[in-house]
């Protein structure tokens, strides 16, 4: 079944592909970017998105990218950058992307207060929206997008109806697939006529994404730690800019102890300097291996050090799910599972492979740099050879399905030193659109019994294929789990409606008898 889905899509790929060529492209070729044309024909992602949003119906598929590709050329969406918005408006904070919601998906900022309408400005705007988006893209290649409407402190100069339909035509024309519901918070009770136009630019299958809330239901979708204080949140962040705002993956522990870094400022001014994105602020995680090697007799070989990762891995469970990159494979392919809280946080591991003919240099960064160990979070990668890479959380600190980490890779020359000063001056030098980027999530196991991809002391001894049946049985096993405590949740719910319905009755009969004998 798999299979055939898999052929069915690569199908309706290649005719969208060969159509749009033939229909399109010759005839409109000065309408379209030739970068997006080109992209088309090379990103299967790319092109699957706008098919899953048209039910792969390819006619409608063909005239959702017609219009799509205009739009971008038209915006000049490939070349938006920070000198393509005007400063003042980056300073204003109005539009960004911080935080995750309770499913892991990106939070989009729009803080309505601060629109105010004026056609003289509302294409900067438009631009600014289309700048992060595209931005976002880029780097999540499809994962889903939360956008956050914070309506509060909005008045009616702050009504702009162009610019929301904007903003609902960027996700169901120009970015689809890429919007995971729309939370609106605070809504004014004067905009609720506006809004009901809103539900029929959505149309109805859109319309169930979103999400009208109050301080009292917002964390039905956000946690607490990435909601600020006006919703009843905990988060510190205050917007400013510069630099852009956006999670900043950093460096996590190393094995020891914290990593004696350089400045991230001086570091983050020079990538900017070379016009590199912000997200390059590199650390440099090798200085405790450079003092090692202020003693020729106590310095270490990297085939050494990887010896003690191997030993130190014996007893941890390979995972199975692979993201197949064009620089490495990574496994596991989107989550690192951890332990329960009851049983005590476990370490997991991430297994890169080098699939290319050169050398790979890889770091690891993630959104919680306090609460993690990582080791190695920055070395390479020798072709042909695996990597394991040991990730655990730090002091007791619990583990959030908020928390991301970021597998960064780039191919070395033969030529290039793998040593510590190589490396940091690699990643400095290195082009952005060189680098491989992969983003995993985490998720904790609820289970007093460690998981199949956590170290395990108690299968140290086991053979591989009873260390194989005894994952896939504690596999089926959750799995098992989870479907009871749906149905448990299910029971539970139905009970309480009975319950209910009873009582009303109750209420009904006991109404009754006494208005007949009174």
């Amino acid at each position: 079944m798999a299979e055939n889905n898999a052929q069915n899509k690569a199908k309706l790929i290649s005719e969208t592909r060969r159509r749009f060529e033939a229909e399109y492209v010759t005839e409109k070729s000065e309408k379209y970017d030739p970068r997006d044309v080109e992209r088309l024909q090379q990103d299967d992602n790319w092109v699957e998105s706008y098919l899953h949003w048209r039910h792969n119906v390819v006619d409608e598929t063909l005239k959702m990218l017609d219009e799509s590709f205009q739009w971008r050329k038209e915006f000049s969406v490939n070349d938006l950058s920070e000198s393509s918005i005007p400063r003042w408006l980056l300073e204003l904070g109005g539009i960004y992307l911080h935080g995750y919601d309770k499913e892991g998906n990106k939070l989009f900022w729009i803080r309505v207060k601060y629109h105010i309408k004026d056609q003289k400005t509302i294409m900067d705007k438009k631009k600014l929206i289309a700048f992060w988006l595209e931005r976002y893209a880029k780097r999540e290649n499809g994962k889903p997008i939360t956008v956050m409407f914070d309506m509060s402190e909005t008045g009616l100069n702050s009504i702009d109806m162009d610019f929301v339909r904007f903003i609902i035509n960027c996700f169901k024309v120009y970015y689809p697939k890429y919007l995971s519901k729309i939370v609106i918070f605070d809504m004014p009770w004067i905009m609720n006529a506006a809004f009901k136009i809103v539900k029929s630019w959505l149309g109805p299958e859109a319309v169930s994404l979103l999400k009208f809330t109050s301080k009292n239901e917002i964390q039905e979708y956000v946690s607490m730690e990435y909601l600020p204080p006006h919703m009843g949140g905990t988060d510190p962040f205050k917007y400013s800019y510069p630099p852009l705002v956006d999670d900043d993956f950093q460096t996590p522990l190393c094995e020891n102890g914290p990593i004696a870094s350089e400045d991230e400022t001086s570091s983050k001014e020079d990538i900017e300097g070379d016009g590199k994105e912000t997200l390059e602020t590199i650390s440099n995680e090798e200085q405790p291996a450079l003092s090692e090697k202020s003693n020729p007799t106590e310095s270490v070989s990297k085939k050494d050090e990887n010896e003690k990762v191997d030993s130190k891995t014996k007893t941890c469970k390979k995972p199975l799910s692979v993201f197949k990159g064009p620089l490495l494979h990574i496994s596991p392919a989107e989550e690192l599972y951890f332990g329960s809280i009851e049983s005590g946080e476990k370490k997991t591991l991430i297994v890169l492979t080098n699939v290319t003919k050169n050398i790979v240099a890889f770091k690891v960064r993630t959104t919680a740099p306090e609460k993690y160990r990582v080791k190695p979070s920055n070395s390479s990668c020798d072709p042909g050879a695996s990597i394991d890479i040991i990730v655990s959380p730090h002091g007791g600190l619990t583990v959030s399905a908020q928390d991301r980490f970021l597998i960064m890779a780039a191919e070395m020359e033969q030529s290039s030193g793998t040593g510590p000063a190589e490396l940091s001056q690699f990643w400095k030098e290195v082009p952005r659109n060189k680098v491989m980027e992969h983003r995993l999530r985490c998720h904790t196991v609820e289970s007093s019994k460690p998981n199949s991809l956590m170290l395990k002391d108690s299968i140290s001894t086991m053979s591989d294929k009873t260390s194989e049946d005894l994952y896939l049985q504690l596999n089926r096993l959750l799995e098992s789990n989870r479907k009871l405590e749906d149905q448990l949740q299910r029971s539970i719910w139905f009970q309480q409606l009975l319950l209910a319905l009873t009582m009303v009755l109750l209420a009904f009969v006991v109404s009754f008898f006494y208005s007949l004998y009174n």
